[in-house]
């Protein structure tokens, strides 16, 4: 009876961990609409950027290669904890870009 109580409990932790991890790889894309991406003049495209308004952009700069996005290598789009729930583009750019170090 142990063992079938003991099997149904990792059953459920499996369970929960599987439709947590599905939820936060299917967050949402943030838009450059979101009163927050306004604010911090994100682009999901850093060649977009309006280096007239950000004289701090430089080219190469993106969230790929910020310290704040979360996502690995390589990926097309990651999480930031300035969007949170949402994903920026791994490509993208905005004015809080702090290069990892």
């Amino acid at each position: 009876m142990s063992n079938r109580r003991e099997f149904v409990v990792k059953l459920s932790v499996g369970a929960s961990a599987l439709v947590a991890g599905a939820a936060f790889a299917q967050a949402p894309m943030v838009a450059e609409s979101d009163a927050t991406a306004t604010s911090l003049g994100y682009k999901a495209d850093a060649a977009k950027v309006d280096k007239t308004k950000f004289p701090k952009f430089a080219a190469g700069q993106n969230c790929g290669n910020c310290a704040l996005y979360q996502g690995k290598a390589g990926d097309k789009a990651g999480a930031c904890p300035l969007f949170a729930g949402k994903q920026v583009a791994g490509a993208g750019w905005c004015s809080a870009y702090a290069k990892k170090g």
